[in-house]
């Protein structure tokens, strides 16, 4: 980048909530939805990740934790350079979204919680893990034999087993219309 020239502010909106919970599916609508508005954006998709950037990493607890850690810093240094970042990870322990929150300015960082009960992903088990953990062909997978923590505090919920994806979508834009790191959507 050349000296005086600028990068519009970048953003995380971290996306966290069990398997199934409709992670992806939000991330990839998010990302259409703000590249037509003019951002640049950058999926960071926990499967994705985990097949390269963190394809060494199994799911101990360290390990978990390590694997929110190089999405965190990563996801940074996308930010500094102007990006939108939708990191759409389970990251199951609100101690490891803290780590990750503590890279970022405050509103940088927009956690964001797919809420569906465990009944519900376990339904929708797009990869057949559920019944993978459940028939003990898995360890340590979130929310059946590793814990899952639900955000505390985060900026948004969507509650994916009752709206659909667009209207996921639409509660995430007004939030991040109000919070003034997008235009507001018109009305």
């Amino acid at each position: 980048m050349d000296a005086g020239s600028t990068v519009e502010p970048g953003f995380v909106v971290w996306l966290t909530g069990l398997s199934g919970s409709g992670k992806s599916t939000l991330a990839r609508a998010l990302r259409k939805e703000l590249v037509s508005r003019g951002h640049l954006v950058k999926v960071l998709d926990g499967d994705d990740v985990r097949r390269g950037l963190c394809a060494d990493l199994g799911y101990s607890a360290a390990e978990r934790r390590e694997n929110v850690r190089r999405v965190a810093e990563v996801a940074r240094l996308l930010v500094e350079s102007g990006f939108v970042v939708v990191a759409a990870l389970i990251s199951p322990l609100e101690s490891d979204r803290r780590m990750a929150r503590g890279l970022f300015a405050p509103d940088e960082f927009i956690e964001t919680f797919c809420s569906a009960p465990l009944s519900v992903c376990e339904e929708r088990d797009p990869k057949g893990l559920y019944r993978r953990a459940r028939a003990a062909e898995l360890t340590e997978f979130t929310g059946v034999s590793a814990p899952y923590e639900p955000p505390r505090h985060p900026e948004i919920v969507v509650d994916t087993a009752r709206v659909s994806v667009e209207d996921s979508l639409s509660t995430v834009l007004v939030c991040l219309g109000e919070r003034g790191v997008i235009d507001a959507p018109s009305t």
